[in-house]
């Protein structure tokens, strides 16, 4: 039965979560910690993924990133991958105070965006024995010029500037969509992206997901370069889970930079897009996988 944590960052903001304790085991277990990606919170879809982990032995602690759903932070909604990853190296400080947890025995599993960061977490710590990464960005910049077509760049360029500008006259920072119906402007302009949030929150109507996210995120993202780690990351294992159809954190992009990776290293390849890969029949294939490498490492 999981249950509800809260733990501080190095800089004093309240990240809160929960804890699956490893069934059957006795004593200290091997433990996953995990968050989400782009803006999204625990509640859409991790805990299954954590359920499915804690049910084979595997305790899991899974949190929200700072300035999104039941964490603290301000601004909401602003998406600073170096604090995401200051987060996930202070979540396993954490996990390792706990009594059900073995810390010498502790992976990481993100998603998306924060399966960029488990890629810098793994090559920079060497606390964390084993890494899943599932359909992740490694590449900001290259992925964003995939997204935005080439005309609306110097437009966006001069937003990123308007803002900055703003914000050190000491205005609020500037917004804009996770999301939104095609041709509007937003974050992460894809129709599977649209379909996902919006049919999540259909089916949730009570969620802490927030359709918002701040300018400077955007600016963030494009000059966040994850990949560039990964030759970095062994001796310590990982697993890189890619979607052949995605096109929101390309295939082709991320199959490039799991050849980068050295030993020992595994690739899983579902046959689906970016979003499909968190629920139904890819879930499925893709959970026993992970849980599988997490027990041959952990």
């Amino acid at each position: 039965m999981r249950r509800d944590i809260e733990f501080k960052t190095e800089d004093g903001i309240t990240l809160r979560g929960w804890l699956y304790p490893a069934q059957g085991v006795t004593g200290p277990a091997p433990t996953v910690v995990m968050a989400h990606g782009f803006s999204a919170v625990k509640e859409m879809y991790l805990d299954d993924f954590a359920a499915h982990f804690a049910a084979n032995g595997l305790a899991c602690l899974v949190y929200d990133h700072r300035n999104l759903g039941a964490s603290d932070g301000t601004p909401r909604g602003h998406i600073d991958p170096q604090g995401q990853i200051s987060g996930y190296r202070d979540a396993i400080t954490f996990a390792g105070s706990l009594v059900e947890v073995d810390a010498g025995r502790i992976g990481i599993w993100g998603s998306s965006y924060s399966g960029g960061h488990v890629l810098v977490v793994a090559a920079i710590d060497r606390r964390v024995k084993c890494v899943v990464s599932q359909v992740p960005l490694v590449a900001g910049l290259e992925n964003a010029r995939r997204l935005i077509r080439a005309d609306h760049w110097v437009g966006l360029r001069g937003n990123f500037d308007a803002d900055r500008q703003a914000r050190y006259a000491g205005d609020p920072p500037g917004r804009i969509p996770v999301t939104a119906p095609e041709g509007e402007p937003c974050a992460l302009p894809t129709a599977d992206t649209w379909a996902f949030f919006q049919g999540y929150r259909a089916q949730h109507p009570v969620t802490t997901w927030v359709n918002e996210v701040t300018v400077h995120s955007i600016e963030l993202f494009t000059e966040y370069e994850p990949g560039a780690y990964i030759p970095r990351i062994s001796p310590t294992p990982l697993l890189m889970v890619v979607a052949r159809d995605d096109h929101l954190t390309p295939a082709d992009m991320t199959t490039a930079a799991y050849e980068t990776a050295h030993e020992p290293k595994q690739v899983l390849i579902l046959p689906c897009g970016h979003f499909d890969a968190y629920t139904g029949a890819m879930f499925e294939m893709s959970a026993p996988v992970q849980t599988a490498w997490f027990k041959r490492w952990l």
